[in-house]
């Protein structure tokens, strides 16, 4: 087959030392923001609005347009936060992209503020991935030595500070204004909006925050031109993107291929699921996506196809699950996950998704009771929707999504452990110990 693939974040990866601004020179870095140190900012607005950049940490929004948005006769301070608290379940793109190439991101980082106007950059990363924290900061570090960071870059008159900030490690954190309150120093918790952030943010001034992804895709775009990037993707989802496939795949990663690229491709790069098994379901983008099937397999993956689906492109995070998985115990792994990561500020949320792990235990333990997939399905709808930010609602997408395609599987807890119907072990990806009674 013809390689889809289109390494352009990941193409330094493989280079001795990549994480070096001198590796990452050797491969044009910085050229991007030289250009665009010789436009004005409307201009830089304008090119990356025309590219199509959409926000690659899971809503899609276009990149250049949030840009825009920032009122320039506030007389306030503006900021940019770049959002690299990832922690959604499956989701491993910008952690690798940090760790392999942080120059990509310094680099988007400088383009960006000069663009919108910004003195002062904020990285939020999440805390315990220190060995990222210590390239990021290795990496702001060579860029104020050569003269790309603090005062009059590179002669232009522009200046830029950058802070490497370590979050506490709450999922809830990942949600940008709970990010705004961290930063801050408060307890991470969503805000009410309006006012957004781009007219109130970081210390109630205009704030711009963006994906890690999002901002360094912005150096090749500068470089190359927003037709070149345009080639790339679909209609309306331009560009190229990292996918990460983990799970019951031969040879799991990141693979970055444009916008619209289908699981079947993907699988075939990736070797396939192993050996001896069949797909039974997967997630496009994260724990937090609605579940798609086999049926699925030649969807486009971009954020239409996604949509047409009834789910969300969200961080290209595909888990794959094969037919030894019980699709009860992996929604209960799940949602146990967002009762634990619930910052506990709105009802529905806090009590909703305990209430959703009482009720997937006694589907797990074959306990429940006839008439429960539809008590299941009515706390979800009192949670969805009712929420100050979209943490509930992934809670209950991988819940009804779950039960809309194996109901059967659910309506099999009234009467028979999950473990007994697919051992914990058949599905375990390493070797692990059986617990007396329930499997792993």
């Amino acid at each position: 087959m013809t390689d889809p693939l289109t390494p352009v974040l990941t193409a330094n990866w493989g280079d001795e030392q990549a994480w070096k601004l001198a590796s990452y020179e050797r491969r044009g870095g910085y050229q991007g923001m030289r250009a665009a140190l010789r436009m004005t900012p409307p201009e830089v607005i304008s090119l990356v609005k025309d590219s199509g950049l959409r926000g690659r940490g899971g809503a899609g929004f276009p990149t250049g347009m949030k840009w825009s948005f920032v009122p320039q006769d506030n007389p306030n301070p503006k900021y940019l936060v770049v959002n690299s608290d990832e922690s959604e379940p499956g989701t491993c793109k910008d952690m690798p992209l940090l760790l392999a190439s942080p120059h990509t991101l310094v680099e988007g980082i400088v383009i960006a503020s000069y663009a919108i106007g910004v003195s002062h950059a904020f990285i939020y990363c999440r805390g315990e991935v220190l060995h990222v924290i210590r390239r990021l900061q290795q990496a702001v570090r060579e860029a104020y030595a050569a003269g790309y960071a603090g005062s009059n870059i590179l002669g232009s008159g522009f200046d830029l500070e950058i802070t490497v900030h370590a979050g506490a490690g709450a999922y809830i954190c990942g949600e940008e204004t709970a990010l705004l309150d961290s930063l801050e120093g408060r307890r991470g918790q969503p805000r009410l909006r309006p006012p957004f952030p781009a007219v109130a943010g970081l210390y109630a001034c205009p704030t711009v925050i963006n994906n890690v992804e999002s901002i360094a895709s912005v150096p090749a775009i500068v470089k190359n031109g927003s037709e070149w990037f345009k080639q790339m993707g679909t209609e309306k989802s331009n560009g190229m993107t990292i996918y990460s496939l983990s799970g019951h795949v031969a040879r799991p990663g990141q693979f970055e291929a444009p916008l619209g690229v289908t699981l079947r491709t993907l699988l075939e790069l990736s070797g396939g699921i192993r050996a001896g098994h069949q797909l039974k379901f997967w997630t496009p983008g994260g724990s937090s996506t609605p579940i798609l099937t086999d049926e699925h397999l030649d969807l486009s993956l971009d954020y239409e196809g996604m949509a047409g689906a009834g789910t969300m492109l969200g961080t290209k995070a595909l888990q794959i699950f094969d037919e030894t998985t019980s699709v009860v115990r992996t929604t209960l792994r799940w949602v146990e996950f967002y009762k634990h990561e619930s910052c506990g500020k709105c009802t529905p949320c806090r009590e909703g998704t305990w209430w959703l792990v009482q009720l997937l235990h006694r589907f797990e333990a074959g306990t429940a009771v006839d008439g429960d997939v539809d008590k299941l399905l009515d706390v979800c709808d009192n949670i969805g929707g009712k929420s100050f930010c979209a943490l509930a609602d992934g809670a209950v997408a991988c819940v009804t999504s779950a039960v809309r395609h194996f109901r059967t599987e659910f309506e099999a807890g009234y009467s028979t452990p999950a473990w007994e119907l697919f051992p914990y072990r058949e599905s375990a990806l390493f070797e692990v110990r059986e617990r007396e009674g329930a499997g792993v």
